[in-house]
């Protein structure tokens, strides 16, 4: 067993709580908000990022400089269409972007769905626990040493946790703050 290949995929599930977070909508606009917006391009679904530019050039409003004219109708429908709550206003080959405010309802929502988020990062994180312990008991160590890399395993573990918890306060703390 390596621990180094333990932390890594410890590593890749608080990465992918941040991704996760980074698609909530908090009232601001951030570009990663559209990173799992998919448009119907040239007869397939591809991401936004890869039909046009996103940018964000006012704090509630994100643009979208699509690169090919013919793919304006969908770029604007693909976002309309996403789940965020967002109504993309065409202009040109730019579609603007509003982010409205969020409302009481939508934050507690908001809150609900980032605790989903963070639970299925702890549970990932508790696999890759789980994983490791499996393939620690596979290799035969002598007592002592078995029960000194469990330990280090569960530190990681703890660690890890502890920075999806952390994630979470701070994501509840910018949704309540909007």
């Amino acid at each position: 067993m390596d621990l180094n290949q333990v932390k890594q995929r410890m590593d890749g599930a608080y990465d992918s709580l941040r991704k996760e977070f980074g698609g909530l909508r908090t009232g601001r606009a951030s570009t990663n908000l559209l990173d799992n917006v998919q448009v119907d391009a040239y007869g397939a679904m591809m991401p936004l990022n890869q039909v046009g530019t996103v940018g964000s050039p006012e704090p509630r409003l994100l643009t979208v400089q699509v690169w090919d004219a013919g793919l304006v109708k969908n770029v604007e429908k693909a976002i309309r269409d996403g789940g965020l709550g967002l109504n993309p206003q065409p202009d040109g080959q730019l579609v603007r972007v509003p982010i409205p405010e969020l409302s009481a309802e939508r934050r507690q929502e908001l809150v609900k769905i980032a605790g989903k988020y963070t639970e299925t990062a702890r549970i990932a994180a508790r696999n890759v626990r789980r994983d490791a312990m499996d393939a620690l008991k596979k290799e035969k160590l002598p007592e002592d040493e078995m029960k000194s890399q469990s330990e280090k395993v569960q530190k990681l573990t703890d660690e890890t946790i502890k920075r999806i918890d952390e994630a979470l306060a701070n994501k509840e703390k910018e949704i309540s703050q909007v």
